[in-house]
């Protein structure tokens, strides 16, 4: 199977993913945690988010350039943005993104956030899962890529590290396709090796030291589950879920749920990393037919589906 094909499969995992996890922002006075427990779907339909939005856009870039060229990609996220902006973008992304599409020069935006630090939220890395699994070959590769898909809109090192280590977890997720899977802890301080060092990089390795029996709920409140809505603070957790179910892609969203924080992004980054190894062929069909279909464009490097999609 050829990088590009393992992307694709990450990205169907990223787009259900988020579907699947966005689902669960249930109302005050619904029994979440016994839905859970139940086992017990949320009603469908199920839409995707600006988590799904931006990694479709940065597919049909890679399928396009075959490359991560941040200057085109921020445009094309802006354009994106402009044409549908009602996909629950991060309150600083309007801003950037509008800024960006109104002509702004790219790098100028993004240094600017919160005080000329960047920004350091989780939406460089919710995205990045197919970019791994597309560059899966070559791992200096991977980070460089994943490095320059995050300064298009996140110039914080943190998001960077953040990006960084997702996408190394979905390349790595690809690799030995056999029955069994690499031990939690041995994968999560393989992806750790990759990653500068950061914040992001110190809760890879905290989560790698976990014993084995750990909960959701400890593994939650220790790492944090994207409550922050940053890349420290999202990410380690989204990984540690993941590498516990590299092989089966519906266990790992049910398990990355539960930690019962930013849903949408964890599971959207853990679907990502787990179906670049499995794809989405297992899943109950009702789930599949729950989701949101992914828009022709996105797969289309001429753009004419795209274009006749505005």
């Amino acid at each position: 199977m050829t990088g590009p094909q393992h992307a694709r499969d990450s990205l169907d995992g990223l787009v259900m993913g988020d579907a699947f996890g966005d689902g669960w922002f249930t109302r005050s006075d619904e029994d979440t945690e016994g839905l859970w427990a139940a086992r017990r779907p949320r009603p469908a339909p199920w839409s995707w988010t600006d988590d799904s939005a931006m990694a479709l856009v940065l597919f049909s870039h890679l399928a396009t350039h075959g490359e991560v060229r941040p200057g085109e990609l921020a445009k094309e996220f802006a354009a994106e943005y402009d044409r549908d902006p009602g996909r629950k973008y991060g309150p600083s992304m309007h801003g950037v993104l509008r800024r960006i599409g109104d002509g702004e020069d790219w790098r100028a935006v993004t240094t600017a956030q919160f005080g000329g630090q960047g920004s350091h939220g989780n939406g460089a890395a919710m995205r990045v899962a197919p970019l791994g699994a597309w560059f899966r070959d070559d791992m200096t590769v991977v980070c460089e890529q994943a490095r320059l898909s995050a300064l298009a809109t996140h110039s914080h090192p943190e998001a960077v590290a953040g990006a960084v280590a997702v996408a190394v977890a979905a390349a790595l997720a690809t690799a030995d396709k056999g029955p069994d899977t690499p031990p939690r802890a041995e994968f999560l301080r393989e992806i750790a090796a990759h990653v500068p060092d950061s914040d992001v990089r110190s809760g890879l390795l905290v989560a790698a030291a976990f014993s084995p029996r750990t909960s959701v709920r400890h593994a939650a409140s220790v790492l944090g589950s994207g409550t922050l809505i940053s890349a420290p603070d999202t990410v380690p957790y989204a990984l540690w879920s993941a590498a516990g179910h590299l092989g089966d892609l519906s266990e790992a969203l049910w398990q990355t749920v539960a930690g019962w924080g930013d849903r949408d992004t964890t599971c959207a980054i853990a679907g990502g990393v787990v179906a670049a190894r499995t794809g989405t062929g297992a899943l109950p069909a009702a789930w599949l037919r729950a989701r949101e279909d992914i828009p022709a464009w996105s797969q289309d490097p001429t753009g004419t589906e795209r274009q006749n999609a505005n």
